[in-house]
């Protein structure tokens, strides 16, 4: 019979919705009296602020007792510890059992794929994992290495197609009178 595996980041989640069940719904200061104030939480910045000065009867605001369990904190809903990934050597620096990568958004399609290529090879999950058929085509040629030039080339001029040119009608505008002008 298997056992389960203890995972303290499994009980740190528990933790966290417990914590989050008592923490109150955090609202704006008198958005249940005028409909232009949205419920959205924003700062109370007046001097007399009934919030702000945490006068007995008014909602709570946030503040640092609300803060969730220390070991619940920065952990993604998977139950991983993200890391940022900018480059394929960051991934050698990620354990896989604890820690799970993002990658960067202002990473590129070619080095994207890369990445996604290699954290296969180390079984690292990535969080933020969007798989395209560019991306799964370029994963397919890195692990093939060099494949024949004349079957890409024919795979690029399959894929995209030609360019219809279509001309415009013209249409003939009237010239505008001028203001002194009369109309014959």
């Amino acid at each position: 019979m298997t056992e389960k595996k203890f995972s303290p980041s499994r009980e740190a989640l528990k933790l966290r919705a417990r914590a989050k069940n008592k923490k109150p719904k955090f609202v704006r200061a008198e958005s249940w009296k005028y409909d232009r104030f949205s419920l959205s939480w924003r700062k109370p910045r007046g001097l007399d602020n009934k919030i702000r000065r945490k006068i007995k009867g008014w909602p709570p605001g946030p503040s640092m007792g609300y803060k969730g369990p220390k070991i619940a904190r920065f952990l993604h809903p998977s139950g991983y510890r993200e890391v940022m990934v900018f480059n394929v050597p960051d991934l050698s620096t990620i354990d896989p059992n604890m820690q799970a990568a993002r990658i960067s958004h202002t990473v590129g399609k070619r080095k994207r794929a890369q990445i996604i290529a290699e954290a296969k090879n180390l079984n690292v999950k990535i969080l933020n994992l969007k798989v395209s058929k560019e991306t799964e085509e370029k994963t397919e040629e890195a692990e093939n290495e060099a494949p024949d030039t004349e079957a890409v080339e024919r795979k690029t001029a399959e894929e995209k197609p030609k360019k219809e040119t279509k001309k415009k009608a013209s249409k003939k505008t009237k010239p505008k009178s001028k203001k002194g002008e009369k109309k014959q």
